[in-house]
């Protein structure tokens, strides 16, 4: 029996194409992704002001990073054909490239 199952099915849910792609994409990415990068940075700056070891920085600058391939594959792996699907899908490359460069 998992400990998390609300964790195991959101993941699942995600990674097997059965959230909607316009959830997929705008909440879970552009919303709560951007926001986590967003917090990940603020603490990282946090971090780096208080003067602390810089692979600590890095590694908490660069936690999310898994998280975002994740949510950029799944938004690949869920987009079928068509206009909206493709430029969802190269919003997601495009997201995932801006998310591991600033």
């Amino acid at each position: 029996m998992s400990v998390f199952p609300g964790v195991r099915s959101f993941f699942r849910s995600r990674w097997f194409g059965l959230m909607p792609l316009d959830r997929l994409f705008w909440r879970d990415m552009m919303l709560v992704g951007t926001l986590i990068n967003l917090a990940s940075s603020a603490l990282a700056l946090v971090l780096l002001g208080l003067k602390l070891p810089l692979w600590l920085v890095l590694a908490v600058h660069f936690a999310p990073v898994p998280y975002n391939i994740f949510l950029a594959s799944a938004v690949c792996s869920t987009a079928e054909s068509g206009a909206k699907a493709s430029l969802m899908m190269l919003g997601s490359a495009l997201w995932l490239i801006a998310t591991v460069v600033v």
